[in-house]
């Protein structure tokens, strides 16, 4: 089975955050799939996850319902429980250090300060993961703290949400066992 997990926080005031865009490629993903049989589990404690199968792979999208710094407590559990090794773990979070709408793909890379990621390789005891960084810009007026958690306006969302097509097809053809060498060159052919 392979885990892509989107990173957020939960309560809805967020849903358009710069600390959302995890669980906004999830719910776009999820959209693109919908032909597909998906099956939604019941909220189970705090945690939301989509089950579906592509090219007979199992796939679980897991949008991990605790707060974002508590993400990795969650995604500890989600792979103890289906027995899903790190290898077949992708990830989406934001990066504030990265231009807006821009992107990159990691593997075995520190957590650059975000503290959803450092809580994920703290959890997992590993950082031997693919990471997708979604770029949502800075700008050095307001703290750090205050901007990943203030709304977006609508133009910057859709300068992020451009790409979210093909980081399906980045997250499809992970699902399809590409190699993570073969995945960064996919990802650098969109420039």
């Amino acid at each position: 089975m392979k885990l892509i997990v989107g990173l957020g926080n939960p309560e809805k005031k967020y849903k358009y955050t710069p600390h959302n865009i995890g669980f906004l490629m999830i719910d776009y993903f999820l959209e693109k799939l919908k032909k597909n049989n998906i099956f939604l589990l019941k909220k189970k404690k705090n945690v939301f996850s989509y089950f579906f199968e592509v090219d007979k792979q199992k796939i679980l999208l897991f949008k991990p319902q605790l707060y974002m710094n508590l993400s990795g407590i969650e995604i500890k559990k989600i792979i103890s429980l289906y027995q899903i090794n790190i290898q077949d773990i992708f990830v989406l979070s934001d990066d504030i250090y990265l231009s807006l709408g821009k992107f990159k793909l990691k593997k075995k890379s520190g957590h650059g300060g975000h503290n959803g990621i450092k809580n994920i390789i703290e959890n997992l005891n590993t950082n031997n993961f693919i990471r997708l960084k979604i770029g949502v810009g800075y700008n050095s007026k307001t703290k750090i703290e205050e901007y990943v958690l203030q709304p977006l306006d609508n133009e910057k969302i859709k300068t992020i949400m451009i790409n979210f097509d093909f980081f399906s097809n980045i997250l499809i053809n992970f699902i399809r066992g590409i190699s993570f060498e073969k995945l960064i060159n996919i990802s650098r052919e969109k420039f």
